[in-house]
């Protein structure tokens, strides 16, 4: 029987929107540590892109590459198939375009947001779960973010959680499909307690963002971003706390943890926090997937 230190010296990772900014740098990270890493991608060519900026790095590096559109659910079901082994899950992908100003629809009629950052993640973890299940210590993590401490008394609404009766800004949306993310991941933390299949959140705080993968973002918003990182984590800084979730073998019996970096505990918003509310979430997504 494979035993928890030799099951932790190579771990097979998958990474959602790991080829730029933070999921890369856990790629990295994780790379150089010596674990598998498989980079979830929405396009071909930038994934195979980040892998070669991996392997300047790290040349012996055991990468592989899966298409994945996390806002689809057909996407994710496919790439579901096609993953083997697995030790950790980072739900690192996610939708925020600041330059949106209308409600926007995935080919399957989902709002982006909401398909991205909640329905997406939540599928994937279902789908991946007989794999995880194979380990002595498998880790899911979901990537909320700082922005919620601001807003305590935020809420999902379960009525209309796609926008399609309230107003709608980018903003919102994503503010409350994170919201809805960190809810998921607690009551899943509850749901495999015990089964060797560990979930964490993250509370990713301002990080530097790359502008040029937003071409056409107004000038004001260009000039208040790049104010904003003068100030912000680099991705790589940021990663570190994926990575110490994912390998640490301290966390090895840890669940539902909330983490503002390493070592360093949060609290969930009062919403994501009420078991009464994950469980009418976790309905009301299910019911969404089509998840018996």
């Amino acid at each position: 029987m494979t035993t928890l230190v030799e099951a932790m010296a190579k771990r097979s990772c998958l990474v959602t929107g790991a080829n730029a900014g933070i999921g890369w740098a856990a790629a990295l990270q994780l790379a150089q540590a010596g674990h598998r890493v498989l980079l979830g991608c929405r396009d071909e060519a930038r994934g195979v892109e980040a892998m070669e900026r991996i392997r300047a790095q790290v040349p012996d590096a055991d990468l592989s590459l899966l298409q994945v559109d996390m806002s689809l659910q057909s996407s994710v079901r496919a790439a579901a198939a096609k993953v083997g082994a697995l030790d950790v899950l980072i739900h690192n992908a996610a939708w925020f375009d600041v330059r949106a100003r209308t409600r926007t629809e995935t080919a399957e009629g989902v709002e982006m947001a909401w398909a991205t950052n909640h329905l997406g993640p939540a599928l994937l973890t279902e789908l991946l779960m007989p794999r995880l299940l194979e380990g002595p210590d498998a880790r899911v993590l979901a990537v909320s973010s700082k922005g919620l401490a601001l807003q305590p008394w935020l809420s999902v609404s379960l009525d209309d959680p796609e926008f399609q009766q309230r107003p709608f800004t980018p903003a919102r949306a994503y503010y409350q499909s994170k919201l809805a993310h960190l809810a998921w991941m607690l009551h899943e933390a509850h749901r495999w307690r015990g089964k060797r299949v560990l979930f964490h959140g993250v509370r990713v705080t301002n990080v530097r963002i790359d502008l040029a993968r937003y071409p056409g973002l107004a000038w004001y918003l260009r000039a208040a971003y790049a104010v904003k990182s003068m100030f912000s984590m680099t991705p790589a800084e940021m990663a570190r706390t994926y990575t110490w979730l994912a390998t640490d073998e301290s966390l090895h019996s840890v669940t539902g943890g909330y983490w503002d970096g390493i070592g360093r505990v949060a609290v969930p918003n009062r919403w994501a926090a009420d078991p009464r509310k994950q469980e009418a979430l976790d309905a009301h997504t299910r019911r969404q997937l089509g998840l018996g």
